[in-house]
């Protein structure tokens, strides 16, 4: 399922642009958002992927999750909470058409939250 990591690129991610921005956009964001967002995202992810008949059991979606932690350890920004690591793998070990179906779902769910979460900081002032 995962491609051999090109030298152009510096993260997995970055070979498509609205992943590679809706990716940096979360990272910026607070990490309440950030769980919020990957809650969202497993949800969709396990859809498109049963939809795309990648997943054919538990087991396979428990080893998207678990594939690349033990290779690049936990030094990402996204390593630092559970459900945040568990959303990004299991968006890395899709396949190229779902990351780019669910990279647009992601880019509107990461902006909707940030104007959700002004909103919420304007009224209270």
């Amino acid at each position: 399922m995962k491609e051999e990591y090109s030298h152009n690129y510096r993260r997995w991610y970055d070979k498509d642009p609205l992943l590679s921005r809706t990716m940096h956009t979360l990272e910026e964001s607070d990490d309440e958002t950030q769980i919020k967002v990957s809650l969202n995202l497993i949800k969709i992810l396990i859809e498109h992927n049963i939809s795309e008949n990648t997943f054919t059991g538990v087991e396979d979606m428990l080893e998207a999750v678990e594939d690349g932690l033990v290779e690049r350890g936990n030094n990402r920004w996204y390593d630092l909470d559970a459900t945040v690591r568990t959303a990004i793998h299991m968006l890395e070990n899709s396949p190229a058409p779902v990351q780019k179906a669910v990279a647009k779902e992601m880019a509107k769910m990461v902006v909707d939250k940030i104007k959700e979460d002004k909103d919420e900081e304007d009224d209270e002032e």
